[in-house]
């Protein structure tokens, strides 16, 4: 088997074992839609805490049950009812300071692009690098949270293909794959690249994932 061969295997073999996105654990149904790209952006801002992913997964779905699942929705919402949600997903350690953030994060969504981030300046002129600064903006999203929305929405923004952070190279590393976003990207198709770089990113903090992994290949 030649090496070529070898990763795109290996690739398969993330995809198939360890390849759902944070999205789908947290039931957001990922579309070019204004709510569940709001929930994409509410979901990196509780993964921006230092917290568990199972733990904001769970957040975010109490918040989007409790009417969160768009800007104007979280935006309604008491801050005591924001709170109650978080609770109920286990976020109690951030809970009181998050569900201001949130608050406030909902309030520029709905001032600066009427509730609908494809306004956002970056997504309409499709430009990644402005994109990480602009989502940086809202508050408590800061370049990990930025880096977690773009590789998250790269499922339906496809200008953003192939879109590999730090923690999916880690990943890639891990399992003797390509270093670069673009050699990452030939390895599955487009339109399976969140769901793989989700993978690699698991990979990269789970060692015995990744022996797994490399078991199956």
């Amino acid at each position: 088997m030649s090496s070529v061969e070898k990763a795109h295997r290996i690739a398969h073999t993330v995809q198939s074992e360890v390849g759902t996105t944070i999205v789908e654990q947290a039931g957001i149904r990922l579309a070019d839609t204004p709510a569940p790209l709001w929930q994409s952006l509410v979901a990196a801002n509780l993964l921006s805490t230092r917290i568990s992913a199972s733990i904001a997964v769970d957040a975010a779905r109490e918040l989007n049950k409790a009417g969160g699942n768009t800007a104007e929705g979280m935006a309604e919402l008491t801050w005591q009812e924001r709170v109650d949600a978080l609770g109920r997903g286990h976020y109690v350690r951030y809970d009181e300071s998050t569900a201001t953030r949130l608050g406030e994060c909902a309030q520029r969504a709905l001032d600066r692009y009427r509730g609908d981030l494809r306004r956002m300046d970056a997504a309409k002129n499709k430009d990644r690098r402005a994109l990480v600064t602009e989502l940086q903006e809202f508050k408590g999203i800061g370049p990990t949270g930025a880096d977690i929305f773009c590789r998250e929405v790269q499922q339906v923004w496809d200008w953003l293909r192939p879109y590999a952070d730090k923690a999916t190279l880690k990943g890639a590393q891990a399992l003797g794959l390509p270093q670069t976003g673009d050699e990452l990207g030939a390895l599955v198709p487009g339109d399976d690249l969140a769901a793989f770089f989700a993978g690699l990113v698991h990979i990269g903090r789970d060692r015995d994932a990744a022996e797994r992994v490399k078991a199956a290949s």
